[in-house]
């Protein structure tokens, strides 16, 4: 049996040499994805998606607050767990949403992205779109890891914090 969680976090990756020059390429490499031509509305409705599924309360937290900063409505974020069963979302979201899942998934779907998904991604994202689609969807995987891994909690997020340590 496992005892309590505790709310701290059990490490600050960025206290250190190594984890402040890991920190700062790994928030370049998000920074790249961020300032591409894929929509804005669109990456942060993606990274909560993965986040929700990798159960990272900070990411879900960052990403839920970021979109409504970014004009995203409430119903829409509301409503991004249950997207296939959603009328809110146009169907570029949808392909990417799809993308997110599928690629957050692999473990769970052997096949990996389905053709299917990869056809629909293509049909509605241009090249420079689709690679920071597949980067962003990467990316944010990552930092669910590193969230869930070093215990950072949601509920403390304030919209515009990451683009400050980004800077």
């Amino acid at each position: 049996m496992t005892g309590p969680m505790t709310t701290a976090p059990r490490i600050d990756l960025t206290a250190d040499g190594l984890g402040a020059r890991l920190g700062k390429r790994f928030a370049a490499l998000g920074l790249g994805v961020t300032q591409s031509a894929l929509p804005r509305r669109t990456q942060e409705l993606v990274m909560l998606r993965a986040s929700q599924i990798n159960g990272c309360g900070y990411c879900a937290d960052l990403h839920t607050k970021e979109a409504t900063a970014a004009g995203e409505t409430a119903t829409r974020l509301h409503l991004v767990a249950a997207w296939r069963h959603s009328t809110v979302f146009t169907e570029a979201e949808r392909a990417a949403l799809a993308l997110a899942e599928e690629g957050t998934r692999l473990a769970d779907a052997h096949q990996g992205v389905s053709d299917a998904t990869w056809q629909e991604v293509r049909e509605h994202y241009d090249e420079e779109q689709t690679t920071a689609l597949v980067y962003l969807v990467a990316v944010i995987n990552a930092a669910n890891r590193l969230g869930v891994i070093a215990h950072h909690q949601g509920g403390s997020y304030e919209p515009g914090m990451l683009a400050r340590m980004q800077s």
